[in-house]
């Protein structure tokens, strides 16, 4: 039986310009659609992720998903982390997370998230935030969200801000990424910075409507 209040849930739908976008546990069945977008758009995706050993076309072979699936539901189950996959229109296309989640008196999480590169710019990845910050405060119960993004990357710093998440500070050398310690621009965000929801503000902006 999950201990996790928050597990598991579907989140949304919401409509942006690029569709209809809601957000789901990961399944098994997501594997041939992981491999083939991580395998895609590696270009897109490689220079804001960790630095890994083996090769990217080797750790994203169809054939690691199991594994991988299984080990983040299993930390699911515990209550550690929330693994989530962002569907447009019903289709894979990036995966949203929310991890390190800790109970007492710090009631907090990181959370990180990735699309193709093909829904890029249509209001994707910041419903899918916004759908994932109000479940964080919402069922989840925690106080404060934070997430960390290197200085080059100005459009997740974009979707970053579009959700009202606040600059708090320069990480330096923080993560090797791409090869390199790379500074990181720390960001956060408490339950008190939020009237209403974080997809009220999507929508009273026009970016987003229920449906």
């Amino acid at each position: 039986m999950s201990t996790h209040p928050g597990w598991p849930a579907r989140l949304g739908p919401l409509q942006v310009s690029g569709g209809v976008v809601a957000v789901r546990p990961i399944r098994m069945r997501d594997a041939a659609a992981w491999s083939r977008i991580r395998t895609r758009d590696r270009a897109h995706l490689e220079p804001w992720e960790p630095t890994s050993e083996s090769a990217w076309d080797a750790r994203h072979h169809v054939t690691n998903w199991p594994g991988l699936c299984g080990s983040l539901r299993a930390e699911a189950r515990k209550g550690r982390m929330l693994p989530m996959s962002i569907e447009l229109d019903g289709r894979y296309c990036g995966q949203i997370t929310l991890g390190n989640i800790v109970r007492g008196a710090l009631r907090s999480a990181w959370i990180g998230y990735w699309v193709e590169q093909d829904v890029n710019g249509r209001g994707v990845a910041t419903a899918a935030l916004a759908l994932g910050l109000d479940h964080a405060f919402g069922p989840v119960g925690l106080h404060r969200v934070e997430a960390t993004v290197r200085p080059e990357n100005e459009a997740s710093r974009a979707v970053l801000r579009k959700v009202g998440f606040r600059d708090e500070g320069l990480l330096k050398r923080y993560l090797d990424v791409d090869g390199q310690w790379r500074d990181h621009k720390l960001v956060g965000m408490t339950v008190e910075d939020v009237s209403g929801t974080v997809t009220d503000r999507l929508v009273r902006g026009g970016q987003a409507q229920w449906i």
